[in-house]
This record gives C-alpha cells, structure tokens and sequence, in this order.
C-alpha cells in the first residue's frame, strides 16, 4: 500500500463485521497482571539459580573518580565481584557501532568521568540481595569534584539554539505584533518532572555459550538489543531481548540503562544468571526526566480576536554530554491561525542527570503555557475563551498549508461546551461560592501528532485453529496485547479466544515499540496487514485442495467469518482445512510503511479538556471537582482500553496542573524529591468526577485501518484546564507550575 488512495477501500475492519472493532473487550493479559503470574523482568525464572547485582551511586554531581577500595566488600559475605571504573570489563565507546545498522549505539557502564550526581561508580553481585546491598555499602570511593552547573535560572543565560534547528517563521512576525491593537506577552514555567513508574528498571540475564538472553524492562526492543549488542562489542545477532511486560514506561524506558549492560556483563563473567534492578531513589536520579521549560508567548490580535501575530519561544534543559530538546513549542505550529508566526527552542546545557522524553514530549510543557495565555487574551478582547478559539480556527495548516487530514477540534470543543455545562460559568472571576470554597470553570484545547513508523508481524494459525500474532511490540500497560487480538481476530473472522498474541522478543518480526502515541497505529497496521496476508494464503490454499467445498473458486470471493472461510454457503472450519491441507500449519507476516503520500497532510489528533475546581481562599488548596474531555483520534479499537488511556492521561494533566514537580538541591546536584512520598502524583482523593468521550472518526490518511493514537493526548492542554479553572475560582493568574497553596495565596486578589 504505497499511497493512501488504497487505505480508504474497505477492509475486514472497516466492515467489522463481527463487531470486535470498537468492542469494549477486557485486556487481554489482565487476570494474569492482578493475579501477579505475569512475570515481570525481575521476576523471571532463570535457567538456574541467579546472583544479584546492586548499584553504587556517585555522591558528587562532576568530576572523576579517582580511586576505589573494594577489598572489604569483596571479602564479604557471599560476594562474587565488585566493579569499579577501574576493573569493569571493556565495553564498546559511548554512542560507537561495530554494526553499521544499529538502531542505538554503546551505552557502557561505570565510566571514571562523572556527569551527574547519582551516576553508577560501583557494582557488586553476590549470591542475595541483602549480601550485595551489604557489601556495597562498604567500597570506598575518592572523588575528584569539579565546579557544575546545576540550576537552571541560573544558567538561562547560555542558552544555546539546539544543534541541527532553526527558528520557524512564518510571514514578519515582529512587525505584525508591534502594530497589534490588543498584544500579550507573557512567560510561563513549567517544572522539571519525573516518571514514577510503578515498575523500576530491571534485568535478569543469563548467557548459552556466546548468545545472551536479557529479560528487560524497556518500551524499544530493538532498540535495546542493539545497544547491549554494541556495548558488549557483539553481533546483534548473538542477543535475545524479551519484555513481555512493562509496569509502566511514559517515555522513561524508551532507552537501555546500567541495569541491562551490568546484568548481561557479569552474568557473563559468573556463568550464571545475574538479576539487577533500579531502587526507587535510582529511578529518579539514574534515569531521564522532564526538563523544565521557560516559555515566552507573544500573541497579537485584532479586536475581534483574530490573531495577527503568533510567537512561542521554549528554553528548556539537558544533560552537557546528552543533548535533548523538549519541543514544547512545535504543538503551536499546527493549532491555530495567524498570518505572522514564530516558535524555536533553546536549550541550556547543565551538570544533572539526563533530560528526555515523558508522556507527551512538548505538548505536555508547552500546552500549560499556550492554553492559558489564550485565556488571558481572551479576557482582553472581552470574549468567551472558546469563542477566541473558534474564531482562529484554521482552514488548513497555518505552517504549512497543507490540509488536515481530519480535524474536529471545534466539535471537540462545543460538543464539550454543551455536555459541560459551560454557559453556567460566570467570565468574572471570583463570583461563584460553595460553602467557603470559590468555584471556577475553565478549559483548554489539545493537540497531539500523529505517527506512523515502519513494522512487521507475523501471524501463524495451527492446526488446531489457533492463531498466533507474533511481534516485536511491547505493552507498556497500555492495551496493545488487547488491540492486536482484536485487529487479528476481526480481520481472519475468527473468535476472539481463538487469537493468541505475543510480545517484547527480538527474535519477533520488529516493531518500532511503544512511544509517541504511534505504537497501536504502527503495531496494529502490521498486525492487520499479516493478517490480510494469511486470509490470501487460506483461501489460495482453499481453492487449491480437491477436498475443500471451495475448490476451484474465484479467491475473490472468498470470506472470513464464524471461525469459517466460505463462498457463498459453501464453507468448512479454518481448522479442518489447515488440518488437512496444511498439517504444519500456515505462517506469513505482513508489513507497514507510511504512504509516500501521507506527507501532503497535516494529521493530529484533537481534544477539548473542561474543568471545575474549588479553591479555599484561606489556605490557597485546590480541589478538582470534575473534569470531562472530548475527543477525536481516529477509530477507536477498544473503547475500554482507549478510555482508560485518555483518563489517565487528563489525571496527569491534573498532577501537571496541582502537585508534580522536582528541584535539583544546588549543594550536590541531587533531586530533592527521590522518591514517591516526596514526589506527590495524583491519589484517588485528588480525582472527583472526571470522564470523558470520543467523537465519532475514521482517518483514511493515517494508516490502513483509519486508526490515531491516544495514550498521549489525554494530557495534552489537560493542566492548562485546570490553571483556567483556578483563576475563574478565585482571581489568581499563577504561570509558574505546579499552582501548590502558597503560590495560589500569595496570587489572590
């Protein structure tokens, strides 16, 4: 399928004729999850008995380390190595390739250099956790410090435009906002935060001659296994890498750490299956975050509300030595209307532990700011917040030109508007009282892109009649175990116990992984695609055997359905035909690409977040009392397993609006909140009345089945909501994230 002309003809999916597409059906590995059978990578069985690797942090944020003496803990108690720096066996330079078709390079562990603090120095493995935590404790490390720099204020003057970028413009934005009537210009903060998985990074590793096996728990297969394979200076060939689960990634386990190099090279070195996982201080300090981001908006309008001129300019983070830009201004260029446009990034290079990808990259940063300025614009001018919106609605991309391939951001909003019950909410702030608490409205679009990346799938059916979907996908929690037996089922006609779908294992047909919002249209493409591949090959081999009632028919005539492959009423069960024509069963795989001319247009997906919150004038707390979304991301797969993505989503927004944010201590480079009773995520207390819907939609631009992605979306504009709602509550315009009870005090009119 090179053109997207041939995804819009009907499919076994579109036509859903056993109604599994859509079908709110439970997830597919769920009683395993809540029984605890699924086993996780710590959790997995080795071959024989393992040793347990621990971590040594460094204490210092720059530096080298010196010196190490590990003759105490190698003479403790069932110890079987201490590595340093120093005696760590030889791993492939950082980011080098011995495989020129590496996705990833080198990622070695325990170099001497130190770039942030809570960086690994150490390793010790002996025969027991609690033996290697103990000996641990007593290698003694001298440190060479040098001068860091670790606040990012502080440093907001070197910033820097990131390698490879320009500034996008877009007509003379300057000019148009100079002679603006109405302007507004105003800069917002959003803090540094952390992923909180609920699974810590961990490995179990075990070696067969020259090949190792690595139970991991990463979101990329691929990705992995070429890293560990270009650390160990290995052919990729020679690694196995499963993640069969992940209890939660958003973006933080798009990448291989210590864990998975140090269990592959001491299991290794011992002969015998080495565990090692992340303690939770370790996830926040050894892992990637989400920079901060100081964001300029400049927006000009006329006095009707049409913008003239449109600027959002993000300064955010990064490790020195590993370069990341939140794009958090990148969402704007496709969102609304105005002739005049700027947005770029800068980035300030700092001392800390590395910045990266976390639910919903930019959009999740730069939302808090637009979605609120345009709130604040809207009081100037005098007019609905949601009326501006519609009012700078464009035609087609305002960047670009190119057409939306669909678009119902307006129907998002005023479908939202009308189930909300916004045309109760007073514009004047401060008027509306519960008891002691002020009660506030407020909204925010969302935005997110949509992706498609290369993948494969193979599909195998048995004698039996079982069918086997084979892919190198992870499920990050998110349904993809769910949706792909969906996706296989419906397209072979087939019940959907009779699917049986595997995961997370390099030596599957390769999958991009779960990241980006693109894992279900990608993942599933292929998926169906392998899928519409054995229905040719059933009915090939059908009308091919003298003893099938079909024999001799056109292929084109051919269906699916019922567990049957008829013409007409002629039919016989799959498995009685494979049983018969096939006796070592049917296996094909299918494939994905993006259209060449998926290219000529613009795709997103779209949503409309509407909050109420009570704020105590006395103590500045915010209460959530409802939120509800709309939104329109394509078909939708699986109404129960969607829903829960987007909620969970919007809970994020929350967090990102109330409670989440980290700071890093300026004495030592550390973060002061390392771990879950510092770092406060949203609990159910903090979570009222919140739900949401999908608008009707199918996106024949996106992929063959017409479907978008979710798990990001959710947050998207979701905190901007909130910050609206508060100063419709009480008066308090707060840009400086999270809105905690001092800040919202110290605010108040």
């Amino acid at each position: 399928m090179s053109s997207v002309k041939d995804w819009a003809a009907p499919t076994p999916i579109s036509e859903n004729r056993s109604g599994l597409i859509g079908k709110g059906v439970d997830r597919y590995e769920g009683r395993l999850k809540v029984t605890g059978s699924a086993p996780f990578a710590y959790e997995v069985e080795a071959p024989s008995p393992p040793a347990y690797g621990v971590l040594i942090a460094s204490p210092v944020a720059k530096g080298m380390v010196v010196s190490a003496d590990i003759s105490a803990a190698q003479a403790a108690p069932g110890v079987r190595l201490v590595w340093t720096p120093h005696n760590v066996p030889a791993q492939g330079e950082r980011g080098a390739k011995i495989n020129p078709r590496s996705q990833r390079g080198s990622n070695p562990a325990l170099a001497p250099r130190i770039e942030h603090f809570g960086q690994h120095v150490g390793f010790v493995v002996a025969d027991t956790l609690e033996n290697a935590k103990a000996a641990a404790a007593l290698v003694r490390f001298t440190y060479e410090e040098a001068p860091a720099d670790l606040i990012f204020e502080d440093n907001l003057a070197k910033a820097d435009q990131p390698e490879g970028e320009e500034d996008m413009r877009v007509g003379d934005f300057e000019a148009a906002f100079a002679g603006a009537p109405v302007r507004l210009d105003e800069t917002y903060v959003s803090p540094l935060q952390n992923h909180a998985q609920m699974e810590p990074c961990a490995t179990t590793a075990w070696w067969d001659g020259d090949n190792v096996t690595v139970h991991t728990s990463i979101q990329m297969v691929k990705g992995g296994q070429h890293t560990l394979a270009e650390t160990l200076m290995i052919p990729s060939t020679q690694v196995r890498l499963v993640t069969r689960y992940i209890g939660g990634g958003f973006g933080g386990k798009g990448q291989a750490y210590d864990d998975l190099t140090l269990a592959a090279l001491a299991a290794r070195e011992l002969g015998q299956p080495v565990k090692v996982a992340y303690t939770r201080q370790q996830m926040f300090q050894a892992t990637i975050h989400r920079p901060a981001v100081h964001m300029r908006v400049r927006l000009g309008a006329q006095a009707d509300g049409r913008l003239d001129a449109f600027a959002l300019e993000a300064v955010t983070h990064c490790r020195r030595e590993t370069p990341f830009t939140e794009h958090a201004a990148n969402f704007a260029r496709s969102l609304y209307a105005a002739p005049n446009r700027l947005t770029g990034h800068r980035l300030v290079k700092l001392d800390i532990p590395a910045a990266g990808p976390m639910r919903a990259p930019g959009e999740a940063s730069g939302m808090l700011s637009l979605e609120c300025a345009m709130d604040e614009l809207a009081e100037q001018l005098g007019l609905d917040p949601i009326e501006l919106r519609l009012r700078n609605e464009p035609e087609t991309d305002p960047e670009t030109g190119k057409p939306f391939s669909t678009r119902q951001l307006v129907r998002c909003m005023t479908e939202g508007a009308q189930r909300f019950g916004w045309d109760r909410r007073n514009p004047k702030p401060g008027q509306v009282r519960d008891g002691r608490w002020l009660v506030g409205l407020g909204m925010a679009a969302a935005i997110r892109g949509n992706f498609l990346l290369p993948a494969k799938a193979g599909v195998r059916i048995d004698t039996d009649g079982t069918i086997t979907l084979r892919q190198g996908m992870t499920d990050i929690g998110t349904g993809t175990y769910t949706i792909l037996a969906q996706i296989t089922a419906e397209t072979l006609g087939v019940p959907l116990a009779q699917v049986k779908v595997e995961l997370g294992d390099s030596d599957f047909p390769p999958a991009p992984g779960s990241g980006g919002q693109f894992g279900a249209a990608t993942a599933g493409s292929a998926a169906f695609a392998a899928g519409m591949n054995l229905r040719k090959a059933l009915a090939e081999l059908a009308i091919g055997d003298p003893n099938s009632p079909l024999y001799g028919d056109d292929p084109e005539l051919v269906t699916f359905g019922g567990g049957n492959i008829a013409v007409d009423n002629r039919a016989e069960p799959l498995e009685r035909l494979v049983a018969r024509a096939a006796p070592d069963g049917v296996y094909v795989e299918g494939s994905i690409t993006p259209a060449a001319d998926a290219r000529d247009y613009s795709q997103h997906t779209y949503g409309a977040h509407f909050a109420e919150v009570g704020v105590d004038p006395d103590t500045g707390e915010v209460r959530l009392r409802r939120m509800f979304g709309v939104f329109a991301a394509g078909r939708i797969l699986n109404a129960k397993t969607a829903m829960s993505q987007i909620t969970g989503g919007m809970i994020w927004g929350v967090g990102t609006a109330l409670h989440e944010y980290n700071e890093v201590d300026p004495r030592y480079g550390s973060f002061i909140a390392q771990d879950l009773a510092g770092y406060h995520v949203p609990a159910h207390a903090d979570i009222a009345d919140l739900s949401a819907m999908f608008l009707d939609e199918v996106d024949d631009k996106a992929n063959p089945m017409g479907i978008k992605g979710v798990g990001e979306l959710g947050i998207a504009g979701a905190g901007a909501a909130i910050a609206n709602a508060v100063y419709n509550a009480c008066g308090a315009r707060i840009r400086d994230y999270p809105l905690t009870p001092e800040k919202v005090l110290a605010a108040l009119p």
